[in-house]
C-alpha cells in the first residue's frame, strides 16, 4: 500500500515569542523570509532554511509544537481512502490559503495535516501585494524588505 502523500510542504511551529523567534531564524540560522502576515490577532511567517518544507512560525500555536503539513493530490479522495483504513480527522475540513485541509493525530497524539494545493503561491502573491494591509513588509529590524 503506497502512502497517499505527495510531499511535506510545511513545518507549522508554535511560537512563544514571535519577533524573537523570527529574528533567530533569520539572523542566526540565515533563513530567508518568504512571507509574513499580521492578521486576525495572529502573526505568521514562512521562512526557508534550505531544501524541503517551509517553516511556518505562528504565535497562535502553542510552543513547543510542530504540525507536519503534507500535500495530497485530491483531498476528498485521499480522506475517503484513509477513512476506509480507520483514519479520523480531528474535525471537519477547513480552508488554509492554499486550499482545503484536514488535521489529524497519530496514535501517540502527534498532529499532522493534509491539504490540496488549489491555490499555489497564494501567500507569496498576497505578501507581494503592496495594498494588503496585513502583509508585514518590514523585517524584524524595521527595515523595508
Amino acid at each position: 500500500m503506497a502512502p497517499p502523500f505527495k510531499s511535506l510542504r510545511f513545518l507549522y511551529l508554535g511560537s512563544a515569542g514571535f519577533d524573537a523567534d523570527l529574528a533567530y531564524y533569520r539572523q542566526v540560522l540565515g533563513a530567508s523570509r518568504v512571507w509574513q502576515f499580521d492578521a486576525f490577532e495572529s502573526q505568521v511567517a514562512a521562512v526557508r532554511l534550505g531544501d524541503g518544507p517551509l517553516v511556518l512560525l505562528a504565535d497562535h500555536r502553542p510552543a513547543p509544537s510542530c504540525i507536519l503539513v503534507y500535500e495530497v493530490e485530491d483531498l476528498d479522495r485521499t480522506a475517503a481512502d484513509l477513512r476506509a483504513r480507520g483514519w479520523q480527522p480531528t474535525g471537519e475540513s477547513f480552508e488554509i490559503p492554499n486550499g482545503p485541509c484536514f488535521v489529524f493525530n497519530d496514535p501517540s497524539g502527534n498532529p499532522l495535516a493534509i491539504f490540496e494545493d488549489q491555490r499555489p503561491q497564494a501567500m507569496e502573491q498576497a505578501f507581494a501585494d503592496a495594498n494588503d494591509e496585513s502583509a508585514a513588509q518590514r523585517d524584524v529590524s524595521g527595515a523595508e524588505t
